[in-house]
């Protein structure tokens, strides 16, 4: 389904179409707003205020996104298509009746609440028994006409068995299935705009906003979104519809400090939503302070000189509709949380600036601050504290120059061996970063210590999390210079960071024993799924304790 060479009407009718949809957004007075709660594949659901659609719509959401797992077509049981999939009596049309009253139980108390309702879901996701009984030979292949028209079965059940569904975003990047026993599938192809993406992207248009007037917004992460060229030969390749809009996030690739700002955003034809996450999974995911409005909003530091890399230069582009936030949720395991006092944060500065865009970041900010009982003096160190975490995490877990520093060291609660520079000046450089980190932390716990919220546990925890962040980047400082220096470096500088390493663990874990509102702790090992993992720091210093 290459894109034909246009003719002046074919320029034209996508030019109305978009024209249409700006028109729809002004008549409504409100940026898109979407939220989603995305809980860890395989486990419990997170516990958070997020999942209740009445705090969404106080925020200002426009709807609510419902992750993988709570996603429509698990709920469709196939029988106007293909009885014999989910037959009544068997064990597997219980478990998809069940899980189709769970679902209409979240989407009629969000419609009640006046949100939209989304369902963020896979692409190709189809039942083990509808592959069999298809005999379909390529179930993730969209060259496969049968497979095309298993799809679009699975468009007409999802949109005929739940009605309140108002649109799907559609994510091709990865594939979970931990909550599916019955389903099975990936997509063939995700980062082939002629094989799969505009094939995908044309049926689903078919398919859900013109034939049912239904919504579909489309990420790119992980498949067109880094490479412009190939943004804009999927834009090219689709015309554009009022209900069709393409999600970016705001940097490239995973939410990493130091990561490119999005190139595609602002490109091609298409209305887009910036993705953004407040709950920062590489990053402590709340365990500790982590502001990024400010860097969302009006620019990361390490994105100085690049114009329009801030959420404040996109919304005067007429392309960008709105943005789409994780709220709560990204990566794997922990560290878990008791207090999402910094995903609130992020989310409720975000979402006061969404009010008024032309006030600016720091005055949402500081209009948020004075909603949680902070007085002048408050506020002046709870900004500074916010933004000094900001610049901490940058310089302790990344660099000022984002190249040197591989960002998997350590994401969510495991800590590898990180891999220090060769280069002796850009090694003085990042050792001198890791050192700087730990002086801003320093100054956070103090900034921290001064606070006093009008909840008394919010004071407890920004004071317990300001300690955790301390704690944490002494790790990561004496982590780096304990592989700077090795096992044939100067053994007194290696003895001296051996026991900066033992202590900083100690003080976090006695932190923890101490106060219970603390967040779970890291682990001084690689990332671990299923039991399988790395070796991680822990482990090389080990090495180093040995004569």
């Amino acid at each position: 389904m290459a894109a034909s060479s246009p003719t002046r009407g074919s320029e034209v009718r996508p030019f109305l179409l978009l024209l249409l949809g700006t028109l729809v957004m002004a008549m409504d007075a409100r940026p898109i707003f979407l939220d989603m709660v995305h809980n860890n594949p395989g486990e419990e659901p997170f516990v958070t205020r997020y999942n209740d659609p009445t705090v969404l719509r106080d925020l200002g959401c426009t709807g609510k996104v419902f992750e993988l797992f709570e996603a429509a077509q698990f709920g469709v049981d196939w029988s106007a298509t293909d009885p014999e999939v989910f037959p009544v009596g068997s064990k597997e049309r219980a478990w998809v009746d069940a899980k189709a009253e769970e679902l209409t139980r979240f989407y009629d108390a969000t419609k009640a609440a006046g949100l939209q309702v989304f369902c963020h879901t896979d692409m190709v996701i189809l039942p083990k028994r509808l592959v069999q009984l298809r005999g379909l030979k390529h179930p993730g292949d969209l060259s496969d006409p049968a497979t095309v028209q298993a799809v679009r079965d699975l468009l007409a059940g999802i949109f005929a068995r739940f009605p309140q569904v108002d649109g799907l975003v559609i994510r091709i990047g990865e594939t979970y299935l931990q909550g599916a026993p019955y389903h099975m599938g990936a997509i063939d192809n995700k980062t082939d705009p002629q094989r799969t993406i505009i094939p995908l992207m044309n049926l689903l248009r078919d398919e859900v906003c013109v034939k049912r007037g239904k919504q579909v917004i489309f990420r790119s992460w992980y498949s067109f979104d880094v490479d412009l060229a190939k943004y804009r030969a999927v834009s090219d390749g689709v015309e554009p519809h009022p209900n069709l809009v393409i999600v970016v996030k705001h940097c490239e690739g995973d939410f990493h400090r130091g990561n490119p700002f999005s190139k595609v955003l602002g490109q091609g034809r298409h209305r887009q939503l910036v993705e953004i996450q407040c709950q920062r999974e590489y990053e402590g995911k709340g365990a500790y302070p982590n502001y990024v409005m400010n860097g969302v909003i009006e620019g990361f530091e390490e994105h100085v000189g690049q114009p329009g890399a801030s959420l404040t230069a996109l919304w005067k582009n007429p392309l960008t509709a709105g943005v789409s936030t994780w709220s709560r949720g990204g990566g794997w395991r922990g560290p878990y949380l008791t207090n999402e006092f910094w995903c609130s944060v992020n989310m409720a500065v975000l979402a006061q600036w969404l009010r008024a865009p032309g006030q600016g970041e720091a005055a949402a900010f500081r209009t948020y601050a004075a909603s949680l009982g902070l007085d002048e003096a408050g506020i002046a160190d709870f900004r500074a504290l916010c933004l000094d975490s900001a610049a901490a995490i940058l310089r302790g877990r990344r660099s000022t120059k984002p190249a040197l520093v591989d960002t998997w060291w350590t994401r969510d609660q495991y800590i590898e061996l990180p891999k220090v520079p060769q280069d002796p000046a850009d090694r003085a450089l990042v050792l001198s970063e890791r050192d700087a980190a730990v002086t801003l932390w320093e100054g956070i716990v103090a900034r921290a210590d001064r606070l006093r919220f009008a909840d008394p546990a919010t004071t407890t925890y920004v004071r317990t999390s300001s300690r955790y962040g301390l704690h944490l980047y002494r790790i990561y400082q004496a982590s780096w210079h304990l592989v700077a220096v090795g096992k044939d470096g100067d053994a007194t500088e290696r003895q001296r960071w051996i026991a900066a390493y033992d202590a900083a663990w100690k003080d976090l874990r006695t932190l923890k024993e101490e106060h219970p509102e603390c967040a779970t702790l890291y682990e001084a090992k690689g990332f671990t799924i299923n039991g399988r993992g790395k070796p991680g720091i822990g482990a090389f210093v080990d090495t180093l304790r040995k004569p």
